[in-house]
This record gives C-alpha cells, sequence and structure tokens, in this order.
C-alpha cells in the first residue's frame, strides 16, 4: 500500500522524505533477515523536521505520517483471518500462537519502525520527546486532528512509557551548589508556586526544604519532573506558611522534622505528559527521605484543587437559568450573601468569585466558609469522571493510593490560589503501609479513602444541596 499523494501546500521534499524515512514493515516470514535501516535516514527526517516552522507545516508532516504510514489494514485482515481459521479447526497450540503472533506483528503500524530508530540516535529520545509535544499541542488546538493522529500519539506515548521506565531513570537532588543551569531550568518549569526570585529559589533548595528531579540516562541532567518537600514539624494546611521569603541561612534541626509535605511536582517536558512518572518520583523520594530522615512520621501533599472555581461558577450559572432557584446554599446562608452583595441573583456572587473580589469583604469570607468547605468536598469526592475522581490532582494521588484527608480553607491567598479553587488546598496524606490496598480499592472499584472531616463536609453538602 504506497502512500497517497501529498497536497500541494506540503513543504518541498515532504512526501519524497517520508517515502525514505520511514522503514516498510517487512513480510512476517523475513521479519529477522531485514537490514536495520540506514542511520543516516532517520538523522534526516529530524534535520527536515526541525527545520519546518512550528506550526501547520509540522502539524502537515505529522497528519501524513500518521494517515498514510499507519498499519496495513489488508495485512491485519488476513492475519485475523487465519486465527480464526485455526481456532475454528481446533488445530494444535502451536499453529493459533504462531497465527496470533503473525496478527500481532502487522497490528504494528509503519511509523513504529520510524520511531525505533529515531530512539537508538544519539539524541534521538529528546528529539521524540519534542515531537510528541508538537503532536499533544496540535491535538489540543485542533490543528491536527483525527482518528489516525489520535492513534499515533498514542503509540508513541506507549513507546516513551517503555524507554522512560524507572531502570532508565536517575533521581537528583538539586541543592544551592547544583549547576546554575539546572537551578535556572527548575524555577522556569514550576508550574505550580511559580519563582519570583533567586532569593526564593535558594530558599527552596535550603534548609527544611528538598527537591528532585528525574533524569534519563540519555538525557543526563536534564528535569524531566521535579518534585519539592518541606520538611516541618506539622501537615501544613497554608502554602504562603512555605513559600514565603525567609533568610536562607537558617540552619536546619533534624529534631524539629516529623513530617514530609509534597508541595510541587512539575513535568517539565509535555511530551511526557500520560508517561508514568510523577507516581515513580514519590515513591523514590518517600524511600529516600526515610534513609535520610528514619524520624519522619508523615508524608502527605498540600495540594492545589484546580477547576474548582470554574466548576463551581459553572453551578451558579445554571441555577441563574432558573430564578429564585437555590440549590447550592441552605436559606439563611442565600440569605446573608443577598444581604452582603445586594443582589438576590446568583451573578454578583459570581463576578465577585471570578475576579476574586470576595476576599476583600470579610463578611463575605465568613458567610461563605461553610458552604464553600462542603461544596469543596463534594467536588473532589464525589464529582466523577467515568467513576473516577473529576479533579485531576485529586484522580493522580488517590491512584497512587493516598488518603484524602483534609481540606484547608484559606490554605492559597494568592490571585492564582483565589481563581482556581476560591483559595482552598487539600492534603492527600501517604500512609505508608495502607497506598497498596488503597490504590487497589480505588483502581479496582473506584472507592475513595478520606479522612472524617472530609466525610463529615460531604455528608453536610448531602443534607444542604439538592443537586
Amino acid at each position: 500500500r504506497g502512500p497517497r499523494r501529498l497536497c500541494s501546500g506540503a513543504a518541498p521534499g515532504m512526501e519524497e522524505l517520508l517515502r525514505r524515512s520511514v522503514p516498510p514493515l517487512p513480510p512476517y516470514e523475513t521479519k529477522e533477515k531485514a537490514p536495520p535501516p540506514a542511520e543516516l535516514r532517520g538523522a534526516e527526517f529530524v534535520r527536515f523536521y526541525r527545520a519546518l516552522q512550528p506550526g501547520p507545516p509540522r502539524a502537515e508532516l505529522l497528519t501524513r505520517l500518521a494517515r498514510d504510514f499507519g498499519v496495513e489494514h489488508g495485512r491485519v485482515a488476513e492475519a485475523a483471518a487465519k486465527v480464526l481459521q485455526a481456532r475454528e479447526q481446533r488445530r494444535e497450540p502451536g499453529a493459533l500462537l504462531q497465527a496470533e503472533d503473525r496478527l500481532r506483528y502487522y497490528l504494528n503500524p509503519q511509523y513504529r519502525g520510524l520511531f525505533q530508530q529515531l530512539g537508538r540516535l544519539e539524541g534521538g529520545l529528546r528529539f521524540l520527546v519534542e515531537l510528541r509535544a508538537d503532536l499533544m499541542e496540535g491535538l489540543a488546538s485542533k490543528a491536527v486532528d483525527g482518528p489516525h493522529v489520535k492513534e499515533m500519539n498514542g503509540v508513541l506515548k506507549n513507546m516513551l512509557s517503555e524507554w522512560f521506565c524507572t531502570g532508565f531513570l536517575n533521581l537528583e537532588r538539586v541543592t544551592w551548589q547544583s549547576p546554575c543551569e539546572v537551578l535556572q531550568k527548575i524555577s522556569d518549569s514550576e508550574a505550580v508556586h511559580p519563582v519570583r526570585n533567586w532569593v526564593d529559589m535558594k530558599r527552596r533548595v535550603g534548609a527544611y526544604r528538598r527537591c528532585y528531579f528525574f533524569s534519563h540516562c540519555a538525557i543526563p541532567g536534564e528535569p524531566l519532573i521535579v518534585l519539592h518537600v518541606a520538611l516541618t514539624s506539622d501537615i501544613s494546611s497554608s502554602i504562603q506558611a512555605i513559600v514565603k521569603e525567609v533568610p536562607p541561612l537558617e540552619t536546619e534541626d533534624a529534631d524539629k522534622i516529623t513530617t514530609a509535605i509534597f508541595y510541587s511536582i512539575s513535568l517539565t517536558q509535555q511530551g511526557l505528559q500520560g508517561v508514568e512518572l510523577g507516581t515513580h518520583l514519590i515513591k523514590r523520594v518517600v524511600k529516600e527521605l526515610q534513609k535520610e530522615l528514619p524520624q519522619i512520621e508523615a508524608f502527605s501533599t498540600l495540594s492545589p484543587i484546580p477547576g474548582f472555581t470554574k466548576w463551581l461558577v459553572g453551578l451558579l450559572s445554571s441555577q441563574a437559568k432558573e430564578q429564585g432557584r437555590n440549590e447550592l446554599f441552605t436559606e439563611s446562608e442565600w440569605q446573608e450573601i443577598s444581604e452582603i452583595t445586594g443582589d438576590p441573583s446568583s451573578e454578583t456572587l459570581k463576578k465577585l468569585l471570578n475576579t476574586n473580589e470576595w476576599v476583600r469583604s470579610e463578611k463575605l469570607i465568613q458567610v461563605l466558609h461553610p458552604p464553600l468547605m462542603r461544596l469543596c468536598a463534594w467536588y473532589l469526592y464525589g464529582e466523577k469522571h467515568r467513576g473516577y475522581a473529576l479533579n485531576p490532582v485529586a484522580n493522580f494521588h488517590l491512584q497512587n493510593g493516598s488518603v484524602l484527608w483534609r481540606i484547608n480553607w484559606m490554605g492559597d491567598t494568592s490571585p492564582r490560589g483565589l481563581g482556581a479553587s476560591c483559595g482552598m488546598m487539600v492534603n492527600y496524606r501517604y500512609f505508608l503501609e495502607e497506598t497498596a490496598s488503597n490504590s487497589a480499592l480505588y483502581l479496582g472499584s473506584k472507592q475513595v479513602r478520606a479522612s472524617e472531616q472530609v466525610l463529615a463536609l460531604v455528608s453536610q453538602f448531602q443534607q444542604n444541596c439538592k443537586l
């Protein structure tokens, strides 16, 4: 099956390059004897791709690669028919297994051979991570679309998952003595609580703090995913206390440390989204801290709740469509809120939540405290996507076997924290002897382990809200 001709808008030489670069899948019988693809072809593909402008030209190449160099459907159909035939004729197990092996072989898309070839080149793995980042950006913006491209994204993700498995990853600790280039990358990649300046950065790798990252043996010294830890005497309820600027010359007293708080985890390479790095990083860091500070008794996160404000405003909007309908607050709460905002509809409250202006009113902070706490508990515990937690951060930590432990009012009073979650944060607690069973319970039966505080708030929500 030859590739279709490209449209006239394609970059000059693209069709010819793809035909030369993508090794054809040899027939099943000669697969062991097929000569390995020439390294020069892979290097040529990398040069050609990098010379293209980001955006439409690269999107064009990725679309053609996915559509014209995928699975050969005719061969798959033939191989599938042979599997069915072997089953129907009840032939000996060897014949059936061979027929299945043939089918499995022909289910490999042609571009997989190109990716394998690129993965063997020096710098090839880094290139494939960049290429997947372009692919994901294109899918998000709809610059590339369709089942073939989604399929290629999945194939590449699975290949990267194998190449970036724990055996190839190195755990590295960042200190103020780390190379300047590494410190700069750690600072630039901080996605949860942006680093303000070098003093702030020095604090985050200094006393009572730890910062670790995974690098890959093929991309040494390059942070792939970064975890920041605060070493404290209790489970923190406010991020401001952790990221505040304090004199960095403070010396660490190990006797004061009983708790490790994971307060930020950031993927630095967008091309590795969906590759299981975060879970492994947390597990490795726990082992590292247990070795260094065996007196640590509690491991917990202090996590953001992205999407809560948006979810809440969405509920208020659907409520506003039906005049006088109030399903989120008790009658007395709504009365107090209306008196403070001067508006019996939810429009003013929506505006105040969207602009963070509500925190200027002490009265409003006070009256919103109980309802927002129970709504947030429900958002984390009860709102689902395919049976699992709708909130991506909750889903990540619950999959890892943590307990939804405590919701913290005004845990993040930065504009970003107020905008994302009305200033609330949550602790996911890791009880090390229970993480495996909690994870199995969540993944298998979709059950969320939660503390009494969270369950009490969920119960209040169920009694007072009519969603």
